[in-house]
């Protein structure tokens, strides 16, 4: 690999609610600390997190920070007591970027809960920069083949297709959850709606009313039906995940729910629930969120797209263009998902 430069290009978040959001700056080159991986960024995706970010609608973020959680890139240099890396190989590196390894949730293979827990690109710095350094217990070992047009399309994965896949895991299996229904076509949904298609299950997607484009996507993706947030399916689904952060739309699936279904809410973020008649919860209905990953959902997603024919759909950015992709995405501009390249 060539030399690493002194400095690098980055997109810096100083204040929430700031106008643009972000600002490119020159920053030193990050080093690798023990236990540590300083990744040259090929690639890293925009997610909606970022835009709850940028927006002041999480709480106590590290700033000045630089976002991003969906990495794609080379690893540079290997701090002390790493291995299982090379430097040169192609790694990936998502929201959950730091756990304390000694509370019970990460004795128990439930480190998403750890409360030590550091964010990627919201309390640790992120990909929106030419190079960033990560926890090595953090990084995945990604396909190495390809430019930087096969790191674009890998990039959705580390955080859209992640939580999607834990999203789908917490709904069940194909016995218990063979009709699903999925809100808010985007990253995410793009993404677990083909291994949902992939494992046999039958998928109805929801968008926001008058949405035609996402329902034709969702049509061209294998969706059983396509229509507004605000309509009944065809027939009773047996699990319901939710990526859009609005809260209206928990009663709203609950009331499309067979019994014994779980509507899965999969963001970091979401408004207010409104009140609803327990008889729409009743028949032992379940409502579950979503927080974060483990490295076993990294692991196992990761070996079915190696399986699977996955097809992430992307639109791409140079990494100054970042204000104007989270833009987009507030709008809903674009299908799938915003790539930032350096």
């Amino acid at each position: 690999m060539k030399s690493t430069p002194r400095t690098m290009r980055a997109m810096v978040l100083d204040r929430p609610g700031a106008q643009p959001a972000l600002r490119l700056v020159e920053l030193p080159v990050p080093a690798a600390g023990a236990g540590q991986l300083l990744i040259a960024v090929e690639a890293c995706g925009v997610c909606r997190t970022d835009l709850h970010l940028v927006d002041g609608e999480l709480p106590n973020p590290v700033l000045p920070i630089v976002p991003g959680h969906e990495i794609v890139g080379r690893v540079v240099t290997i701090g002390s007591g790493v291995a299982g890396f090379t430097v040169g190989q192609r790694v990936g590196v998502p929201w959950l970027g730091w756990t304390c390894g000694n509370c019970r949730f990460c004795r128990s293979g439930q480190e998403n809960l750890c409360d030590a827990a550091r964010f990627t690109g919201y309390q640790i710095n992120g990909g929106y920069a030419e190079y960033t350094v990560a926890d090595a217990r953090y990084c995945f070992a990604l396909p190495a083949a390809g430019d930087a047009n096969a790191a674009v399309a890998l990039a959705p994965l580390l955080c859209a297709g992640l939580i999607g896949y834990r999203a789908l895991r917490m709904a069940g299996d194909v016995d218990a959850a063979r009709r699903l229904g999925i809100y808010g076509f985007g990253a995410a949904a793009h993404i677990v709606a083909q291994v949902a298609k992939f494992q046999g299950r039958e998928f109805y997607a929801f968008t926001r009313p008058g949405d035609t484009a996402s329902q034709d996507f969702a049509r061209q993706l294998g969706a059983a039906w396509a229509g507004p947030a605000d309509a009944a399916p065809p027939g009773l689904m047996d699990a319901a995940l939710i990526f859009a952060p609005a809260g209206p739309l928990v009663p709203q699936a609950l009331r499309h729910l067979d019994k014994g279904g779980c509507v899965v809410c999969a963001g970091i973020h979401m408004s207010d629930i409104p009140s609803f008649p327990y008889s729409i919860l009743w028949g032992e209905r379940t409502i579950r969120s979503v927080a974060n990953l483990t490295r076993r959902d990294g692991e196992e997603f990761l070996d079915i797209v190696a399986r699977t024919p996955i097809a992430t759909h992307t639109t791409r950015f140079a990494l100054e263009q970042a204000n104007e992709a989270l833009e987009q995405l507030r709008r809903g501009a674009f299908e799938g998902t915003a790539v930032l390249v350096p």
